[in-house]
């Protein structure tokens, strides 16, 4: 199974691509979708848009993995990475991608086993369940894989549930 996970946002849209067979991973490509500040905002949009269309064809993933919104500190953006979020659904959904949302909270226990575990400790464990020899960078594209990772261990059930 091949799962794009996804940390939306509009400055920073984090992306990870990974195989899972067996419960064995393997990385396929990840990074960020960046934008200027010195763009009007509905450029930025298109902007992730297209370049989140051109991953989806590339790599042809079999589900998309999306974290859920959660803002308790920056209320200011949350309109904002809402909008980039439904671009980013959007595109998923266009490419016929069956797409699966998770909570901060989820993907934390997912990858760490613990829901309150810091960023570090999820970047961590992220680096040796994919075998990888350094932390991903930027922060975005860790958290993206972690994202994915969280599907792939819960992917069975999501799919009973549905």
């Amino acid at each position: 199974m091949r799962v794009i996970g996804v940390d939306p946002g509009f400055a920073t849209v984090g992306f990870g691509i990974i195989d899972n067979e067996k419960s064995r991973f393997n990385v396929i490509e990840y990074g960020v979708i960046s934008t200027s500040a010195k763009k009007s905002f509905d450029l930025r949009l298109l902007e992730i848009y297209n370049d989140l269309l051109y991953l989806l064809d590339i790599h042809k993933p079999d589900c998309a993995a999306i974290e859920q919104l959660y803002f308790t500190t920056n209320q200011k953006t949350v309109i904002e990475v809402a909008e980039a979020r439904g671009v980013i659904l959007l595109a998923a959904r266009q490419r016929g991608i069956r797409i699966f949302e998770y909570t901060p909270l989820q993907v934390k226990s997912a990858v760490t086993g613990y829901g309150k575990a810091v960023k570090k400790q999820v970047q961590e464990l992220t680096k040796r369940i994919l075998c990888l020899s350094e932390i991903p960078k930027p922060d975005d594209a860790a958290d993206a894989l972690a994202i994915a990772i969280c599907h792939s261990h819960s992917f069975r059930s999501k799919l009973i549930s549905k």
